[in-house]
């Protein structure tokens, strides 16, 4: 069964940057040596389409974008613009859309790149180019494959641009639990935001969230949940503030996968950020979030 997408070339080259990609490859790897996953079981994406893309994304956004071109519009991205990046956030969003139909093929996914929540249709930020989440969303509803989903943001950054991509869309639910005194400032709107204070615990955190997503679940019940996975509320993150352990997070994987599998809501996993000091916890902590999805879908599945 295909269940993980990836690709080698997600091994894109942003410099000396806090945002290392070597960690898809990692992550791979190590899934790979514990028999978690099996070479059969990935599929590599195709990216997005420029054409495709414009569900999300203004014409003169887009055309920034084709060109290389340094503007308003790419200048708050805070990476370099080169072809090499611009197609790794291409592929990366045809692999959220991928992953995503693959949930609804089996249940759940696992996108071992994507959660570019902070791209506007109109705007880069943040390490973001290109909002794969909305993406994937649109391109879904416009294939008539889902008109329901719910995006249930647990990096540690709130998602404003996703957020704000779906403001007034009264089917698309968003959700956002992160770190309040952190970037973004000021934040959107979502449809619901639990904003945190800093150094909040494992405990804390994971109540307030196994309470928000019981009832996303069970009011909006969405025909997909996009579990945005971020690493970086780990306790030594470099761009995090709050305290959660790896025990924690792989409680908070449990809660948001585990609820969606018991009440047969296909969900799949994007990875979105994670700067942790030491790339072994890094890679550790997506690990962690892959073994749970895993499990899941073992049993939805029984083998």
């Amino acid at each position: 069964m295909k269940w993980f997408v990836y690709s080698p070339r997600y091994s894109a080259n942003f410099g000396e940057h806090v945002f290392r990609t070597a960690k898809y490859r990692l992550l791979t790897e190590k899934l790979l040596k514990e028999g978690i996953l099996k070479e059969e079981e990935i599929v590599e994406p195709e990216p997005a389409s420029w054409e495709d893309l414009l569900l999300v994304h203004t014409p003169e956004y887009i055309d920034d974008l084709r060109n290389l071109r340094w503007s308003h519009r790419t200048i708050r991205s805070e990476l370099p613009l080169t072809q090499e990046i611009i197609d790794f956030f291409r592929l990366a969003s045809g692999g959220t859309y991928m992953a995503s139909s693959l949930a609804l093929e089996n249940g759940l996914a696992f996108h071992n790149g994507g959660g570019f929540h902070h791209a506007y249709g109109d705007h880069a930020e943040g390490f973001c180019y290109i909002n794969d989440i909305a993406y994937a969303i649109r391109k879904l509803q416009k294939e008539g494959k889902i008109r329901r989903a719910a995006v249930i943001d647990c990096d540690v950054h709130q998602g404003n641009g996703t957020a704000h991509i779906f403001r007034n869309d009264p089917d698309v639910f968003t959700f956002s639990i992160h770190q309040e005194m952190n970037y973004p400032m000021p934040k959107e709107k979502s449809d619901w935001d639990i904003g945190l204070p800093d150094r909040t615990s494992d405990q804390v955190y994971n109540t307030l969230l196994k309470e928000a997503v019981i009832k996303i679940y069970e009011e909006h019940s969405p025909e997909l949940v996009i579990y945005v996975a971020g690493a970086d509320p780990y306790l030594d993150d470099l761009l995090g503030g709050l305290s959660l352990t790896k025990e924690g997070l792989k409680e908070r994987d449990e809660i948001v996968i585990g609820e969606a599998a018991r009440r047969e809501i296909p969900l799949v996993v994007v990875l979105a950020g994670g700067y942790a000091r030491k790339v072994e916890d890094l890679v550790d902590i997506h690990y962690n979030t892959a073994v749970v999805l895993r499990r899941h879908l073992d049993e939805i599945h029984g083998t």
